[in-house]
């Protein structure tokens, strides 16, 4: 009977597969910070309906979350180089778009996708508190920043973390796609290894292996995270 499925292979290509983790985890953690960071912009944006910047971002966030990922890496892929190229025509500059890695086209794809859906969540989180509690820092003179990052942040970091942790694990299994952009991460590492020994199956089943095992990771620290931060009623 010929060896349909080899179940040790599936367990030798683990550690090859896990040597380009590194490169996963840098597209996952870079992307969500920026990610945060952006959303929470965009957020505070929107609450405040400022002229013009408004409409921008409603814009912006309509169309990350309506189109797919995979389009939005291409369209940076090719969009990027295509602007420079335009600019260096316009200002007369010489900048270098071969000089430009791989992983910046996916870092700028995944950050922004991220701002986008997480602003939402940060939006809804804001808007939940309660508007005493902002008028009163006011009233004792905080400002506008200190106000957001001793009232607002924390306790809209607390209704929002469930939402953002189920962000941070798509983010993860996301990055699988970023090989469309010649970056070698987990994914993109199993694809060379299948193509070299045509074991596919196997060799995906690592895979999906490693995955959940991060997946089950992430969910565990957000539970911790959760007991530390919510304060039982």
């Amino acid at each position: 009977m010929p060896n349909i499925f080899d179940f040790k292979l599936v367990f030798t290509q683990i550690p090859k597969l896990l040597s380009y983790l590194p490169v996963t985890l840098e597209i996952t953690v870079l992307s969500m910070f920026f990610g945060l960071l952006l959303g929470l912009i965009l957020a505070i944006v929107k609450i405040k309906r400022l002229p013009f910047f408004t409409q921008v971002v409603s814009i912006f966030v309509s169309f990350t979350r309506g189109t797919p990922i995979l389009v939005q890496l291409y369209l940076t892929y090719y969009g990027i180089p295509i602007f420079l190229r335009y600019y260096n025509y316009y200002n007369e500059t010489n900048y270098n778009l071969n000089s430009i890695p791989s992983l910046f086209f996916v870092l700028v794809t995944f950050s922004l996708n991220e701002a986008a859906y997480n602003s939402e969540s940060i939006r809804a989180a804001i808007q939940s508190i309660e508007k005493g509690q902002i008028e009163a820092a006011h009233s004792l003179g905080m400002t506008f920043f200190q106000v957001l990052r001793r009232i607002i942040i924390p306790e809209a970091f607390v209704v929002a973390l469930p939402t953002l942790g189920n962000a941070l694990i798509s983010l993860l299994k996301g990055t699988s796609l970023a090989f469309v952009c010649s970056v070698v991460e987990i994914t993109a590492q199993g694809k060379i290894l299948a193509g070299a020994n045509y074991r596919y199956f196997e060799v995906y089943v690592s895979l999906a292996i490693i995955y959940w095992v991060m997946t089950i990771i992430i969910e565990q620290f957000i539970k911790f995270v959760e007991k530390k931060v919510i304060i039982p009623d």
